[in-house]
This record gives structure tokens, C-alpha cells and sequence, in this order.
């Protein structure tokens, strides 16, 4: 006597799931450019890696007799599997099936989920295609009443975001509890053209009124207007737009590569074979003398870090400063830099806030920060007064300040007011370089000098040779080599330096984060 037939049916139900919401279903959603939950798993998992857990979980159809007819799989897929090598937790929305909406039976499946990645800490990743709730007008005729909402295991993602790293990609449109689950991650992204986010879809906005909406007719247009990527990459509520899913795979894969598995693991070394003492002549010349030319943050840090390291985070928002994962001397670093192409370098309240949260980031999985500071403060004005700059910028400074992790500056050029000492904290050793072209102070000499020397300027015979002549006095006051003198700022280096002594820095940081335990 065998389980032989028992097992034939577990097999039967198992092809029943692959069959996802049927073929029609399937054939309709790859005719909008988008991949299955299925393919999308083994793309993005190291190939055979996906081991599935709950996969005949669903919704069963029987005859008179009780015998199967047909299963409704769940709208929802996980599993472990590996990514570079590496243990993970990977999930996939099923948008084929009830447009990815759980129901009561099969939400303890994503729950599950959720539970694997913090209680065997593992990296966790949200391929995310539709609302991933379980509410319907139908929903609740059939339960006959309504009910105060709650979502079953939130608490667990939670948790997540404590305890592992966690990413999120939205692939298709993703509203209300979808939209809640790709926000809920330590780094998301979304598909140009093919991933919309909002707290609820046109449909819903369109009923609630003409206060709420600015749509056109067409309804794909309309969900590109309430929540595309141009929208949502620039709010900073995503941090990432790519093209494609492949590509969104990849920066997926990327980006796990830097962190550790769990909070209190480390991250990993790599192999190097760029030259920890290479000096770029291009750093020579590439901060201008006059001070209101701008120059590339982003070549210099192509220059300085190990090349091809550069993985860049939140590009189109918080556009002041530039937050990047890379590496030096194979060591995994958290890169934040001014960018002085806009707004001068000035940190508004969207790049004070993208700072602050990078900045957690880092500590959290415990990475070296490296700042190139090119700060000449916070944004000024009414405008920015009205978006609370100062609020945000003092956010983003307790975070430098509150960070454990080993911290190194490059001061590059100028570094005024509160936003420029929120570069390291003051309080505790100052890791600190500074270039020939440093330019600093509690405010611009040059904005200042005509209130300080109002009455001078006016009493002199030639008030515009006066003001020259004090601006030329001035100038050698504020040479960095006044301040090096007075051991106000450490060290004075050659550009070309920089990388072999940031090299230094890493081997040291990490040392001393290896120590931790």
C-alpha cells in the first residue's frame, strides 16, 4: 500500500497553481508589457534557486461528491531562495488573480512571509502588482456588515524594518495596502510606464468628486497622473525609476549586495583590483576658483571610489544632495555628498529629509559614511520657509550626530552656517580633509561685507576701492591655511590624495566595526 494517489493529486493541485488565473488572464497581463509572478520570481532569484512555500494554497471548487473541480490559487506568492548566493525571502504578487487582492483565507500566507524574513533573518523582497488587501464593496455585502479596518501582521513589517533589509518593487499599479507595502522598505522602485502608486485608484478618486481629481478620459493616462513614476520618484515616496523589470531586478540585486543579511551581521568585503593609492589628476582642477561655477559631484565621486562601484539612490528628488552605496578597496561605504549643480549645494527640506533617512540607512546596517561636503546651508526664502527647511535640516542633522557608525568628511569647497556642520558631529573625533579650495565660516564673507563695513565704506573717499580693499584683506583671513594654523580644521590635503586616504579610512572604520562583535 503507497500514497501514490495521494500524491498524483498533490501533484494535479500543484499544475493548477502554475496555471496562476488561467491563460487568458495571463495572456492579458504579459499583453500589458508585464511579467508574471512566476517569471518574475526566477528572474530575479539566482537561477533554480526558489524553493516555494503555500503553493496549492487557494480557493478549492467540488463537485456533489467533494470531489476537486478546480482551484483559484492564492493571489500571492513566496518562497526562499538565494540571491548572489545569498538566503532570501522573495515574494510575488499574482495580479492574474483578483488583480493581486488577498482574501481572508490566504492572508496568513503573506503574513508568513513576512514572519520568515525577521525570525531567520533574511533579506526580504516585495515584487508588488495590485492592492494586496482583501477589501471590496463585494467583500463585504457577502460578510453582510462592516468592520473597522486592520491589517493582519503589520506589526511583522514592522519588524522587518528593524531587523533586515527589505526592498520593494512596484510592478504594476499598487493602491492601498499595496501601495502601504512598497513605501514600507528600506529601498523601492518603480517601472516607468508600467507601475503606478496611490492610496486609491482613479476609479475611487472619480467617485469621491472634482475636488479630488484632475484626470483626462483615458484611464491609463489617468493612473499615470495620479500616481506615476514621475510623480513618486520625485516626492521622494520611491526611491528609484528603471525602464523595465529586468532592470529593476538588477538594482534589487545591487543593491542587496552592499547590505548584510540582518541587522547585526556585517556587510561583506569584496575583491578589488582598483589600486588603493591611484591619484586622479583630473581632482586637481576640478573644483573652480571662481566660487559660483559649478562643477560634476558625481565625476569627482567616479574618481575618488572604486570604479564601478557607484549605486546611487534617489537621484530625482532631494536633488541637492547625492546618496550612493559603493565601495573602497572592496570595502561597502554609504556615500552622501552636495551637489552643487543644484541649488548651488543648498539643502532644501526634501534633500534635508532624503539626508536623514539615508543616513539611518547607514547606521542601521552599520556602513561607513563617507560626506563630501560641498554645503553653502540651508536653502533660504520664503519659499523655503514655507516648506519648514529648518525643521527637516535639523532632522537631518541629529541623524549625522545620533550615527554610531565611523564617519569621514572631505570638506570640497564651502561649508557655512548650522547645514555645514551637519557634515560630522563636532562632539566626537573628527575624521576630516580638507581641499585647498575649502571656504567656510557661520556665513559667506562676501553676502556680509557691505552690512559690516557699512560705515566704512560710506566715509571712505572711494567707496568701491574701499570695499576692494576689504574684500582683499578678507580673502587672506579666510584661507584655509588660517584655519589649519589653529588646528580648526585638521588637515590641508592634495585633491589627489583623497582616495588612498579615504582607502585608509575604510580599512579603519571597519576595523573598528568588526570589534563590535
Amino acid at each position: 500500500m503507497t500514497w501514490a494517489k495521494e500524491l498524483k493529486e498533490l501533484r494535479h493541485r500543484e499544475a493548477l497553481a502554475e496555471q496562476m488565473g488561467g491563460e487568458e488572464k495571463v495572456a492579458r497581463q504579459h499583453s500589458r508589457g508585464k511579467m508574471d509572478a512566476r517569471a518574475r520570481l526566477a528572474a530575479l532569484c539566482d537561477e533554480g534557486s526558489f524553493r516555494e512555500i503555500g503553493k496549492i494554497a487557494g480557493k478549492g471548487h467540488y463537485d456533489e461528491n467533494g470531489d476537486l473541480e478546480a482551484v483559484l490559487p492564492a493571489p500571492f506568492l513566496f518562497g526562499r531562495a538565494t540571491i548572489n548566493g545569498r538566503p532570501v525571502v522573495a515574494t510575488a504578487d499574482d495580479f492574474t488573480i483578483r488583480g493581486g487582492a488577498a482574501d481572508a483565507g490566504i492572508k496568513r500566507k503573506m503574513v508568513q512571509a513576512e514572519q520568515m524574513a525577521h525570525e531567520y533573518k533574511l533579506p526580504l523582497i516585495r515584487m508588488i502588482d495590485g492592492t494586496g488587501g482583501g477589501g471590496s464593496v463585494k467583500t463585504l455585502e457577502q460578510i453582510g456588515a462592516t468592520y473597522i479596518p486592520a491589517v493582519p501582521g503589520w506589526g511583522d513589517i514592522v519588524k522587518n524594518l528593524d531587523t533586515v533589509p527589505v526592498v520593494a518593487l512596484a510592478l504594476g499599479p499598487t493602491a492601498g495596502l499595496g501601495a502601504a507595502r512598497t513605501v514600507a522598505s528600506h529601498y523601492s522602485v518603480m517601472v516607468k510606464g508600467l507601475s503606478q502608486i496611490f492610496a486609491a485608484g482613479p476609479a475611487v478618486v472619480e467617485a469621491m468628486g472634482e475636488a479630488y481629481q484632475s484626470a483626462p478620459e483615458d484611464y491609463a493616462q489617468a493612473k499615470e497622473n495620479l500616481g506615476g513614476s514621475e510623480i513618486h520618484t520625485r516626492n521622494g515616496v520611491v526611491d528609484d525609476e528603471v525602464a523595465s523589470e529586468a532592470e529593476a531586478f538588477a538594482r534589487a540585486r545591487h543593491f542587496l549586495s552592499f547590505m548584510p543579511e540582518h541587522v547585526g551581521q556585517h556587510a561583506r568585503r569584496t575583491s578589488c583590483d582598483d589600486p588603493a593609492d591611484r591619484r586622479e589628476e583630473a581632482l586637481l582642477s576640478l573644483v573652480p576658483r571662481e566660487d559660483k561655477q559649478v562643477y560634476s559631484m558625481r565625476r569627482a565621486l567616479d574618481l575618488i571610489l572604486d570604479r564601478g562601484t557607484v549605486f546611487e539612490i534617489g537621484k530625482h528628488w532631494g536633488r541637492a544632495a547625492v546618496t550612493a552605496l559603493a565601495r573602497l578597496d572592496g570595502w561597502p561605504v554609504a556615500v552622501l555628498a552636495s551637489d552643487p549643480s543644484f541649488l548651488g549645494g543648498s539643502w532644501d527640506a526634501k534633500t534635508s529629509e532624503k539626508v536623514e533617512r539615508f543616513v539611518k540607512l547607514a547606521d542601521q546596517f552599520r556602513l561607513p559614511i563617507v560626506h563630501m561636503v560641498d554645503n553653502p546651508g540651508f536653502m533660504i526664502g520664503r519659499e523655503a520657509e514655507m516648506a519648514g527647511t529648518i525643521r527637516y535640516g535639523v532632522q537631518a542633522m541629529n541623524a549625522v550626530y545620533k550615527a554610531t557608525v565611523p564617519l569621514a568628511s572631505i570638506v570640497m569647497r564651502r561649508a557655512y552656517g548650522i547645514a555645514g556642520s551637519a557634515m560630522s558631529n563636532a562632539d566626537a573625533y573628527q575624521y576630516r580633509y580638507c581641499w585647498p579650495s575649502g571656504d567656510w565660516g557661520s556665513l559667506p564673507i562676501a553676502g556680509g561685507l557691505e552690512v559690516a563695513y557699512k560705515s566704512e565704506i560710506a566715509a571712505a573717499d572711494d567707496p568701491a576701492a574701499e570695499l576692494d580693499a576689504i574684500r582683499t584683506r578678507l580673502g587672506k583671513v579666510t584661507s584655509p591655511f588660517r584655519s589649519a594654523e589653529r588646528f580648526n580644521v585638521e588637515d590641508i590635503i592634495d585633491p589627489r590624495d583623497t582616495r588612498p586616504l579615504l582607502c585608509e579610512f575604510a580599512q579603519l572604520a571597519w576595523r573598528k566595526l568588526e570589534n563590535e562583535g
